[in-house]
């Protein structure tokens, strides 16, 4: 593909729903437009935020689609720039996680290579707040049964799915608020194949404030739900497996804890994977 011939390369639609995040938004901005990505389209979905998010987005008039409305969360949020959005291949990164150079071009690169694949992603790094790697979040090999069982695997900041796809799957379910990646990258699975590349395309940014590390059991009960919604089931040995590793750990003494998360690659440790990093 010729950097040079916007039109040889497959449209990429980018959506970054948004809600008070004014210290982070200008980064994760820069990171898409820095990317010289030949053949993109931005939109930014604010929920009405009451910090300086909305005099940075209006500083990007010329780079970007934007709109700042209250809404009813972050799929809503979602949905509203995928309805607008005319790419071929389309991802969302939150407002406090950004790509990595090189990202979009290795994505479209594989996009032209193996153009039967409607969900490809690769890994992502953790980092701090200030910016510090706190371990790397590693995708593996897409298996649905595996998806569905054991849960995600899936990075969602690394994660793109083509426009194909997204027609038969169909929007991201509104009325989950933690799962909602989890529950679309199943029913992405469903409907085309998808491939993971070994490649690390973005950071998230992990933050006392990121809904994994304030809301983690209501995460893991909404995770679970989306796993029996398509198929888990209690008299399987996953479930009680996935019960007995949340429970279980939680009910042992905190050094204990700690020590168990290192050993079986938990947030403190140097590789995640995205159930773990939840």
């Amino acid at each position: 593909m010729n950097p040079t011939q916007p039109s040889q390369w497959p449209r990429l639609t980018i959506v970054t729903p948004s809600l008070n995040q004014g210290a982070t938004i200008e980064q994760t901005i820069q990171s898409v437009l820095d990317q010289g990505y030949p053949n993109l389209e931005y939109f930014v979905m604010d929920g009405g935020s009451t910090d300086d998010t909305v005099a940075i987005l209006r500083r990007y008039d010329a780079h970007l689609h934007w709109r700042s409305e209250p809404d009813a969360g972050q799929a809503q949020a979602i949905n509203k720039g995928l309805r607008q959005a005319s790419g071929d291949l389309l991802a969302y990164i939150n407002a406090d996680d950004y790509y990595l150079p090189g990202a979009f071009q290795i994505i479209a690169i594989t996009h032209r290579q193996a153009p039967q694949l409607g969900l490809i992603y690769g890994d992502c790094l953790a980092v701090w707040q200030d910016g510090r790697e706190k371990g790397l979040i590693r995708g593996r090999p897409y298996d649905l049964r595996r998806i569905i069982r054991r849960g995600d695997f899936v990075p969602q900041q690394a994660a793109f799915w083509t426009r194909t796809a997204m027609q038969q799957a169909g929007w991201f379910d509104e009325s989950l608020h933690l799962a909602l990646d989890y529950d679309y990258f199943i029913r992405l699975g469903q409907v085309a194949p998808a491939g993971y590349i070994s490649h690390t395309l973005a950071c998230f940014r992990f933050t006392p404030n990121t809904k994994s590390a304030t809301q983690e059991a209501r995460h893991w009960r909404e995770t679970l739900a989306v796993s029996q919604r398509h198929g888990l089931r209690p008299w399987m040995a996953w479930y009680w497996l996935r019960r007995l590793r949340h429970y279980g750990l939680r009910a042992l003494p905190a050094p204990l804890q700690s020590h168990l998360r290192r050993r079986l690659n938990r947030p403190q440790d140097a590789t995640l994977t995205p159930d773990q990093a939840a």
